[in-house]
C-alpha cells in the first residue's frame, strides 16, 4: 500500500472534539487505500504548561529530565488519537520516538534525527494496522534516553518520517490553509500560493515566516519529500493548501512569491575596531561561542587602521553579545571604543527563484521603500533573497508597498 503521512499541530487537536475532526480526515485517507502515518503535537497550550513546570521545578534544570517531561504532551495525543480511530472501526495503534525507534543524537532539547529503521512499524502494517500515530517532537539517543528535537520539532518528525518510509506525499495540517505571499494580517490583499518552491520556502521560513520549521523544509528539499500546507479547519478539496515542491514541478511564477519579516531583530555596533587580517573572524568566533545567531553582517571603509563593524542578530539575543564582545575586550583580544545596540529595527526580505534570471529586483525594492520615505540601515542579498534592515515602526508599511510594488496579489 501507498504511506501518506499526516502531521497535526498542537491547535488541530487541542481538543477531543478537534481531535475526531483531525481523525475523520485521516480516516478519509485511510478508505482511499493508504497506509497512514499520522505525527501529533501536544494539545495547543501543554507544551509550554509542561515547561513551565519544569522551570519551576528546578531552574537551572537537568536536560534529560526536561525532555522526559517536555515529550509527554505529544504521548497523551497520541493516545488519544489512537483510541479515537478506534472507536471509528480503523485499526490504529500509538507509538512514541523510542518504539519506533526516532534515532536521534544526544543533544537534549535540540537533538536532531540520525535514523528512523521502518521494520517495526512496516511489519505492523502488513499484519493489518492501518493507522500508525507517531508522537511528534521527540526521539531516543544512542544511550536510551527520551530526547526531544525543539520548537516547532514535529513539522521535522513528520517529514524525517516521510522520508524514512518513501511516502507519497507528507501533508501538514495547521490553523492556516497554506503558505501565503505575506501575512494576512499586515496585508490585506495577501494571496495564498498553490505552489511554493523549496528554497523559497526555506528561505521564507529562515526569515520569520512561521508557516514551516526551517528544518523540516531543509530535511524536504534534500530528500526530495513532497510537502502540502492546510488547514484542519476547513472542508478540503484534492487541490487544497500549498504544495511545496521542486521548482521544476512550477510552470510559471512570479518574480517575488512572498515577502517576509522579522520584528525580533537587533542592529549591534562596534565603533572604531581594529582593522587588520582576522578582525571578522575573531569577532564572529567570540559571537558564535556565545550561542549569539549573527545574520547580516556590514563593515564600513577603513579610515587611519580603524573600521566599524556592523551586524543584525535576534533581540533576545543581544545581552549575550554585548557580554561576548566586553569579555573579548577585557581579554585584549578585541579593541574598540564603543558598542551599539539599536532594538528598534525590523528585517523586510522579499524572495523568488525568479531573481535568479530577472533583473531589476533590488533596483525596484528600494525604489518603493525610498518613496515610502523608509532608510535602508543594512542590505544583504542572496541569488533568491533580499533583505533589508528598517526602523521597526515602518515595517508594516514597507510590507504592504512592497506586496503592492511586485503585484503579488496576482497569479503569476
Amino acid at each position: 500500500m501507498p504511506v501518506l503521512v499526516m502531521k497535526f499541530g498542537g491547535t488541530s487537536v487541542a481538543t477531543l472534539d478537534r481531535i475526531r475532526r483531525a481523525a475523520k480526515r485521516v480516516g478519509v485517507e485511510v478508505a482511499k487505500g493508504y497506509d497512514v502515518i499520522v505525527i501529533v503535537s501536544a494539545m495547543s497550550g501543554k507544551t509550554n504548561e509542561l515547561v513551565g513546570w519544569v522551570n519551576e521545578t528546578s531552574p537551572m534544570y537537568d536536560a534529560r529530565e526536561y525532555d522526559a517531561v517536555v515529550s509527554s504532551g505529544e504521548n497523551v495525543t497520541a493516545g488519544l488519537m489512537a483510541l479515537t480511530l478506534q472507536e471509528m472501526d480503523v485499526p490504529a495503534r500509538s507509538w512514541q520516538g523510542w518504539q519506533v525507534p526516532v534515532k536521534t543524537t544526544s543533544a537534549h532539547s535540540a537533538a536532531r534525527i540520525e535514523e528512523i529503521p521502518s521494520e517495526n512499524i512496516t511489519a505492523k502494517f502488513a499484519e493489518g494496522m492501518k493507522v500508525a500515530v507517531v508522537a511528534g517532537f521527540q526521539g531516543v539517543s544512542p544511550e536510551g534516553r527520551i530526547t526531544t528535537l525543539g520548537r516547532g520539532g514535529s513539522d521535522t518528525t513528520a517529514v524525517a518520517f516521510a522520508a524514512a518510509f518513501d511516502a507519497e506525499r507528507c501533508d501538514i495540517y495547521t490553523d492556516v490553509d497554506g503558505v501565503y505571499t505575506t501575512d494576512p494580517r499586515v496585508e490585506a490583499k495577501a494571496r495564498k500560493l498553490d505552489k511554493i518552491a523549496f528554497e523559497e520556502m526555506l528561505e521564507l521560513a529562515s526569515l520569520g515566516a512561521k508557516v514551516l520549521q526551517t528544518r523540516s523544509v531543509e530535511l524536504a528539499m534534500r530528500y526530495k519529500v513532497k510537502l502540502r500546507v492546510l488547514s484542519s479547519f476547513e472542508e478540503q478539496s484534492d487541490d487544497a493548501g500549498t504544495l511545496v515542491c521542486d521548482e521544476e514541478e512550477i510552470m510559471e511564477s512570479n518574480v517575488v512569491a512572498g515577502v517576509a519579516f522579522s520584528r525580533e531583530e537587533a542592529k549591534m555596533t562596534l565603533v572604531s575596531v581594529a582593522d587588520r587580517p582576522g578582525i571578522a573572524a575573531t569577532i564572529f568566533t567570540a559571537l558564535s561561542d556565545a550561542g549569539v545567531n549573527v545574520d547580516m553582517i556590514v563593515q564600513n571603509i577603513s579610515e587611519e587602521g580603524r573600521t566599524d563593524m556592523t551586524w543584525s542578530c535576534p533581540v533576545d539575543q543581544v545581552k549575550r553579545a554585548e557580554k561576548a564582545m566586553a569579555e573579548a575586550k577585557d581579554g585584549g583580544v578585541i579593541n574598540f571604543t564603543e558598542m551599539l545596540a539599536d532594538t528598534d529595527v525590523a528585517k523586510v526580505s522579499v524572495v523568488g527563484i525568479g531573481m535568479r534570471s530577472h533583473t531589476g529586483v533590488a533596483a525596484k525594492m528600494f525604489k518603493v521603500l525610498s518613496d515610502e520615505g523608509i532608510n535602508i540601515q543594512v542590505i544583504t542579498t542572496s541569488e533568491i533573497k533580499i533583505s533589508v534592515l528598517i526602523d521597526r515602526k515602518y515595517m508594516e508599511l514597507a510590507v504592504q508597498a512592497l506586496h503592492d510594488a511586485f503585484e503579488l496579489d496576482k497569479a503569476a
